[in-house]
Parts: structure tokens; sequence; C-alpha cells
């Protein structure tokens, strides 16, 4: 295992996070949901214990994607997480909220009511996805930092990148590219929100309301995600001269790079196609179609990998820097140290085992669907 083929290895191991990351927002989309979907206290019980029993597998996913990024290329950890912290401080206090409103939702004698835990779940399935998207969006559109790895032989400031502004990360905010990418996310969570309940929910009428939810969402997002992709292809990327290392802005290198990495245009593809194909599977049937969470969240984790491995392969800067071009980061010189690499794939043989578990307690966990009988047992409900 060469040095070169190790960064490559995990720059897919964490794209491939990321896009799992991405179909388990479904989770927050479902929360966006509740208050369209409910007209009452049991509806509102069985949406928020459908996606509540898998809250604990989006947060897990985040920060194992965090943490493989910091041990795999911690350039780009101590740039980003340190220099943009209000965007990334933001998004985990989402996630902080919603924890603690799955957790005391449902307690008697909570002093913030439930009407307040209910109100931090739309707080996290809005201000999550959306942040995220945001975040996401800077890996194509750049951001304001300058690295200097000489600085670490400095014994007064030892520090490698700085950020050159005072706005810490919330300046993507001001990018149109950025708004665009997090209103993809958010309108595809709120989608596979609405396919999911039509899956976990054994309820006519609920069905119904999340299928006309599916329409309604589902419409928003591919007409968004088309618009992005285009923009996207069509715009300018950061180029990296593979002999010299120099970044220099190259017309349609996102296009480009789909071109010459085949496998990952066919993967976008195939991608797209099955979100398209589970949509509208589930849109146009006249009876309930309940699998279309399954093809299109397949398509999604397959569509948002092929973007991860554009930003990363083929010599591109996968975080540019708007500041200086040349202090842009490269997988190549951002990634952790050959022995580090080396180690962390040794444990990621482990991965088939823990990706069996989650598949394991997912499956037993939705034996059955949920109805409004078991909803009014007495037990565990959040």
């Amino acid at each position: 295992m060469d040095y070169n083929f190790l960064i490559q290895y995990w720059w897919f191991i964490i794209s491939l996070l990321g896009a799992l990351l991405v179909f388990l927002l479904f989770v927050q989309g479902g929360q966006t949901l509740i208050p369209q979907l409910s007209k009452n206290d049991l509806e509102e019980t069985m949406l928020v214990n459908s996606i509540g029993r898998k809250w604990e597998f989006t947060f897990t996913t985040l920060v194992v994607f965090g943490g493989a990024f910091f041990a795999a290329f911690p350039l780009f950890y101590s740039t980003s997480f340190g220099g943009a912290y209000w965007v990334w401080m933001l998004i985990l206090f989402c996630f902080i909220i919603q924890a603690v409103s799955f957790e005391f939702r449902s307690k008697e004698k909570n002093f913030l009511g439930k009407k307040t835990y209910n109100a931090f779940l739309l707080i996290n399935g809005y201000g999550a996805t959306f942040l995220l998207g945001v975040a996401v969006g800077t890996f194509f559109t750049g951001s304001e930092f300058v690295v200097n790895k000489d600085n670490i032989t400095s014994p007064f400031m030892p520090v490698i990148s700085q950020w050159t502004n005072s706005f810490h990360g919330l300046e993507a905010l001001l990018n149109p590219r950025n708004l665009l990418l997090g209103f993809v996310v958010l309108a595809l969570s709120r989608t596979l929100g609405s396919l999911y309940f039509i899956n976990n929910i054994n309820d006519d009428t609920l069905r119904q309301r999340a299928k006309r939810s599916a329409t309604y969402c589902g419409t928003i997002f591919v007409l968004l995600f088309v618009t992005f992709l285009t923009v996207t292809l069509l715009s300018k990327g950061y180029a990296v001269d593979p002999e010299t290392g120099i970044v220099s802005m190259e017309k349609f290198k996102y296009f480009n790079n789909l071109i010459d990495m085949p496998a990952v245009l066919a993967m976008l593809l195939v991608g797209t196609l099955s979100v398209l194909y589970g949509l509208g599977k589930t849109i146009f049937s006249k009876t309930i179609y309940t699998k279309g969470i399954w093809f299109a969240g397949i398509g999604t984790v397959l569509a948002i990998l092929s973007l991860f491995l554009n930003l990363g392969y083929n010599n591109t800067a996968f975080y540019p820097s708007t500041f200086n071009i040349q202090s842009s980061l490269t997988i190549f010189n951002a990634s952790s140290s050959h022995f580090t690499l080396r180690v962390m794939a040794i444990v990621s043989l482990l991965m088939p085992i823990v990706l069996s578990y989650i598949f394991y307690t997912w499956r037993k966990i939705d034996k059955t669907p949920i109805t409004k009988e078991e909803m009014q047992e007495q037990g565990h409900k959040y």
C-alpha cells in the first residue's frame, strides 16, 4: 500500500461516509414534515417515532465522518473547522438540540414542554441540512484562508493555516452557489423523509399525505439539483499541476473530471436515475408504493459519492482558497502521514462488520411498520 494509493483510498472512504450521511438526513427532512403531515397528537407521535428510531444513525455517521476527515486530512480539519468555526458550531448546535429533543420531549414534567422540543426538531431539520449543504458548497466555490507550512517551525505562532476574515465561515452564506446547494440538500432530505414515512408507517392517511409531500418536495429537489449540476459543470474549477503542485483555474474543470473518470460519470448517472425512478414510481403509482426510499436512497449515495470523488480526484483542489489560490488544499498536500494512513487502512477493514451490524439493527427496528395501535400501547416512545 504505497502513499498515493492510501491517500486516494481514504478520500474514497470519506466520500462514502459523506454520501451515507446525506442519505441519512432523511431523519432531518422528516422532522420538517411533522407539522405538515400530522393533524392530531397520535399522528404526530407516529411520525416522531418513525424517524426517532433512526436519529442515532445520522448523528453517529456525522461524528465518524468528522473523525475520519481529522485523521486522514488533518490540514483540512484544522483549516476549515478551526477557521470557519461559526458554521460548524451552528451545525453542531443543531444536532445537539436534536439529541436533547428526542431524549426529553416525552418525559413527564419536562420543564420546557413538548412544543419547545418540537421546535428544536424543526431547527435541526431545516438548519442542519441547509448549513451542511452550504458548508460543502465551499468545496466548489472556495473559502478565504491562507496556508503557510513554514509556520510550524515558528516558536511564537506555529499556526499553519489562518482565516483571513472576521466572519469565520458565515461569509459562505453570501455566495449564491453555496446557498443553492444548501437548498438542494434541504429539498433532498424532505423528499427522502416523505419516502421513508411511506415505507415505515402503516397508515393509509399518513401515506397519502406523505405521497403528496414527496411530489411537491421531489419536484423542487429535481429542479434545484439540475440547476446546481449545470452551474457546477459549466463553471471554472481549481486544477492542480501533478508535477509542480501549482493550482490554476480551469474552464469546465468538474465536467472534464467526469469525462476523464468514466466510472465516476457512470456512478452519477446511475445514482440520478435511481433517485428519479424511486421518486417517480412513488408519485405515479396508482397504489401506495413503499419501496421508493430504497431506490432513492441508493441513488443518493451513488450521486453524492460521485460528486465527492469529482472534488478530490483527477488533480483537483477539494478545498480551494479564494484569498491565495496556491494555499488551496488537495488530497495530497492536506493528507496525514504514510504511517497514519496505513494503520487507519488496516482498522478500516472492520467496516464491513460495522455495516453488517447497522444493517441487522435497522432490519430489527423496522421489522414491522409503525401503526396507531402500537403508539397507543404502553412502552418507550419518543
